[in-house]
């Protein structure tokens, strides 16, 4: 019977220290709070850059834009007459609010079977790869937020086709996105350890 409340014991130990912490950082406004908070973040920021040549602060804005930094974040439910649930409005998930088929063709492109959408190293990688084929394939410079956020929201098809002019809404966003990426740009300039 102990060996059994051991084993019990052991596991609810070895999980608690393997939990991940999905909800949002306390203060979204600060970048240097958020990577004080989770410095675990930096890491992913410093690795993305490197990697992809994407800058941290808009990888934090998209992030924002996207998620508000829940690592779980997904579309609400939608009802049919207000109570019945008939799913939710898309695929999306994670921090990246990454596209089953999109987020696919990432793990073969990539090679990183392992990547969790939920994971905000593999979000990040996941926004730099993307980003970085948007500059390719669509001329999008990176350091181009308000672009690379249209293509990444419309896909790069949608953007080609100009979608975006169709939705004033979207418009709004891609230029908050602008002035959210300059906000925690001169904030991370203050706290240049963290990256």
């Amino acid at each position: 019977m102990s060996r059994i409340i051991l084993a019990l014991a052991t596991l609810v130990l070895l999980g608690s220290c393997g939990a991940r912490d999905l909800a949002q950082p306390r203060n979204l406004e600060n970048a240097c709070a958020i990577l004080d908070e989770r410095p675990h973040y930096a890491r992913a920021f410093r690795q993305a850059k490197r990697d992809w040549g994407v800058e941290p602060h808009v990888l934090m804005a998209m992030i924002y834009q996207e998620s508000k930094f829940i690592a779980n974040n997904r579309p609400p439910h939608q009802f049919a007459l207000g109570v019945i649930p008939t799913g939710r409005t898309s695929s999306a998930f994670g921090y990246a609010q990454a596209l089953d088929g999109t987020w696919d063709d990432y793990l073969e492109a990539t090679g990183r079977r392992r990547a969790r959408r939920d994971d905000i190293k593999d979000a990040v990688d996941f926004m730099g790869w993307y980003m970085t084929l948007s500059q390719r394939n669509l001329g999008i410079p990176l350091s181009d937020v308000r672009n690379q956020y249209l293509a990444y929201h419309e896909g790069r098809t949608g953007y080609s086709r100009r979608s975006y002019l169709q939705k004033d809404w979207l418009l709004r966003v891609s230029n908050d996105m602008v002035t959210r990426s300059a906000l925690y740009e001169q904030q991370l300039a203050t706290c240049p350890r963290r990256l």
